[in-house]
């Protein structure tokens, strides 16, 4: 099929937008999720770093609170000891005594305590605080129960000798795991700050992966701009050079339109009147039924023109019988006028069809045709026209020259290109040189306003 030189057609701009619509939602979600990620991390990363801070902070306290209660039942209970030993009546002392028990199941509980909150490296002076822990109570128990002589006897030596030195140790024992429990705080509030500098470090990363993203991101949507922009401009052109070829076929057809009627249907009706007046001035009979003869030969062939003249422009049988015969008329005119096998197959359903679906596929099956007839040296065009589900498939296949899709575009492609598009359709042109051409044309039934709404898919195929 022939076309006149122009620009390149571009390949379905539909399909050409997908993939970078696709590239630029998957680029932006991406980014977005891991925006989202780098955010939940970093709240699950302070929260992990304040309740290791919390915890270890509270752990410590309650070690520290532990040993302060240590060290006050101890010197508590060296104070009731001494005034056990000190006082000289029985019945004071035996109410000295009587603290002792208590004071001894508090140290106890205050030792477990302790215990269950141990960090590893107080395990061994912990167990010597609790050794001689147990052993001090050991001896206050058996203090207690002395008489008023033995104490009278035995309290100096057990004082100095006995009750202070264990207490002392007892105390120093305490200030080393007091020791071991700040060095586990200082611990703590070491790791708590390599948390903070990894959270930092990763805060960095992911702000550095965002920031390159988000740039890459935007270079992307900064091309594809662009490249819109530019599409967008080379439709404007396309449709310039649309309208411009559509006025010069407009005055090319009305100059047509002039000169038929100028030179045929005008000579004609000329011819008549001569003929008319030749028959006002005949004397004869066989003179008058000549020019009358002659007459009604001229009307006859007039009629003949202006009847194939309104059929060019539309024929009538389009509207009165339908799409089905109105091909098939074109078909046979077709094929008496040049000689071109032009077989026509389509379903009785297509005579259904809107008003403007019927005009596309008859405009589209003519302009296919001609250009076979005109440019292609076709022998046979085949024309299909079925009706699939909701949508219609229209086929023009010819066995002719072909023609490079590549570089050649003119009036006629371009103006079945704006008929199916503007019915949300999708066209299709397959040629090459020496190979025939096939038109292959889909049109959606879909509502008049859903139509006008769409753009159609439209290219050539090389």
């Amino acid at each position: 099929m022939q076309s006149h030189p122009g620009s390149q057609v571009a390949v379905s701009e539909e399909k050409r937008r997908r993939p970078s619509w696709l590239i630029l939602s998957l680029g932006f979600g991406g980014l977005l999720t891991c925006i989202v990620v780098a955010a939940v991390g970093t709240l699950a990363a302070l929260d992990r770093v304040r309740s290791n801070e919390v915890h270890s902070r509270k752990m410590f306290l309650e070690r520290l609170s532990a040993l302060d209660q240590i060290r006050a039942q101890i010197y508590l209970s060296g104070t009731y000891v001494r005034d056990f030993l000190l006082s000289p009546d029985p019945l004071t002392a035996q109410a000295q005594a009587a603290h002792l028990g208590p004071l001894e199941r508090d140290t106890h509980n205050a030792i477990e305590a302790y215990r269950r909150n141990l960090e590893p490296e107080e395990r061994e002076p912990f167990l010597a605080l609790r050794k001689e822990i147990e052993a001090y109570w050991q001896v206050l128990d058996t203090t207690v129960g002395w008489t008023q002589q033995d104490r009278d006897r035995l309290r100096f030596s057990f004082f100095y000798n006995e009750l202070v030195p264990r207490r002392t140790a007892m105390l120093q024992i305490a200030d080393r795991i007091a020791l071991v429990n700040e060095r586990g705080l200082t611990r703590s509030e070491g790791q708590s700050a390599s948390a903070a500098g990894n959270l930092r470090r990763y805060l960095m990363l992911t702000f550095a992966g965002t920031l390159g993203g988000g740039l890459i991101l935007a270079l992307v949507t900064i091309a594809f701009t662009l490249r819109l922009e530019r599409e967008l401009e080379l439709r404007r052109s396309d449709l310039q050079e649309l309208s411009t070829l559509l006025l010069r076929a407009q005055e090319n057809e009305r100059r047509a339109l002039a000169r038929e009627l100028h030179d045929e249907i005008g000579q004609s009706l000329s011819a008549i009147l001569m003929e008319t007046e030749g028959a006002e001035c005949a004397e004869r009979r066989a003179d008058l039924s000549s020019h009358l003869d002659s007459i009604k030969g001229l009307a006859e062939k007039t009629v003949n023109q202006v009847r194939d003249l309104a059929l060019l422009l539309r024929p009538s049988m389009l509207d009165d019988l339908g799409l089905a015969p109105a091909l098939n008329w074109h078909a046979r005119e077709t094929s008496k006028r040049t000689g071109l096998n032009v077989v026509v197959s389509a379903d009785d359903a297509i005579d259904d069809l809107p008003d403007e679906h019927r005009t596309c596929i008859y405009r589209l099956v003519q302009e296919a045709v001609n250009n076979a007839v005109r440019h292609a040296n076709a022998r046979t065009v085949d024309v299909s026209v079925r009706k699939e589900g909701h949508k219609v498939n229209v086929t023009v296949r010819d066995n002719g020259a072909g023609f490079d899709t590549r570089f050649l575009r003119g009036l006629g492609l371009l103006g079945m290109e704006e008929r199916v598009r503007r019915l949300g359709g999708r066209l299709k042109i397959t040629s090459e040189p020496g190979r025939g051409t096939l038109v292959h044309a889909a049109l959606p039934l879909s509502d008049l306003e859903k139509r006008n709404g769409h753009e159609a898919d439209s290219y050539l195929v090389g």
